[in-house]
């Protein structure tokens, strides 16, 4: 926050200005800064390394405190048209390449600001810049597709989603074209084969005449449309409402929230 009317040799760095205000260490001053607690001629300013003049006002918000900020994971729900994967460009559910952000996919990430928060995000929470960098996303989804997407900044959950993303069910909604063959459902829940693998037992059934729910562990690349195909459906809407425990609702398209302290996948 720079006042251009004002003279800049005598600018200092915030962080050193409360320092030196408030009689603290410099750490100590970022993390007031970072988390929210200083205001500059009454505005919240969050970035430590900000320029502010003798002129100016600075105080720290009743109660803030020099901690910690805690990572965050956040809650998308993804429209269809949007990328969101591990990078590179892995084969998604309709058993094609994802297409890159250089074909003109957007990334999913630029959803995430402060205006698409879910407005009944539980808890109150003081949205930060801090909240937005250094997300990365371990449950990708196909750019066609929409549905649930996660975000985090937290090594433990991003090492859960790793680690256990084969073992952790998925629920999906499947928009269908075609007749389904006699005894095609039978077959969808048990019965088929993928890549020359028999496919362990699946929950599936009818939503309505053209929708299918799936709830599967370790779903591959292509499987739910390869599934469909062999049973003379075809793929045309894919939407993931659930992964683990968490759940897409009641996020809204292009939506997101942060995961409560006792959600769990």
């Amino acid at each position: 926050m720079t006042d251009r009317n004002l003279p800049q040799d005598d600018a200092v760095r915030l962080a050193k200005r409360v320092a030196a205000q408030f009689g603290c260490s410099r750490r100590e001053a970022e993390l007031y800064v970072e988390g929210g607690g200083v205001l500059v001629d009454g505005q919240p300013i969050e970035e430590s390394g900000a320029r502010v003049h003798p002129q100016q006002q600075v105080a720290l918000r009743p109660g803030a405190r020099p901690e910690e900020i805690p990572p965050v994971t956040l809650l998308l729900h993804k429209p269809p048209g949007y990328e969101a994967g591990l990078g590179g460009a892995p084969a998604n559910a309709y058993g094609h390449a994802h297409a890159s952000r250089s074909q003109g996919a957007p990334p999913a990430l630029q959803l995430l600001h402060p205006d698409s928060r879910h407005a009944g995000d539980g808890p109150p929470v003081r949205l930060l810049h801090k909240h937005f960098r250094n997300l990365s996303c371990h449950t990708p989804l196909p750019t066609e597709a929409s549905g649930l997407v996660v975000f985090t900044q937290d090594a433990r959950v991003a090492r859960k989603l790793a680690q256990d993303i084969e073992t952790l069910e998925q629920e999906c909604i499947v928009q269908v074209a075609g007749r389904i063959a006699e005894g095609g459902l039978a077959r969808l829940c048990h019965g088929l084969e993928f890549n020359g693998r028999p496919l362990p037992p699946i929950k599936v059934s009818w939503q309505s005449e053209q929708r299918l729910r799936f709830a599967l562990k370790g779903i591959r690349p292509g499987q739910v449309p390869a599934m469909c195909a062999a049973v003379g459906l075809q793929v045309t809407a894919l939407k993931r409402l659930r992964i683990g425990r968490v759940a897409l609702a009641p996020l809204a398209e292009g939506q997101w929230r942060y995961l409560l302290p006792w959600e769990r996948f």
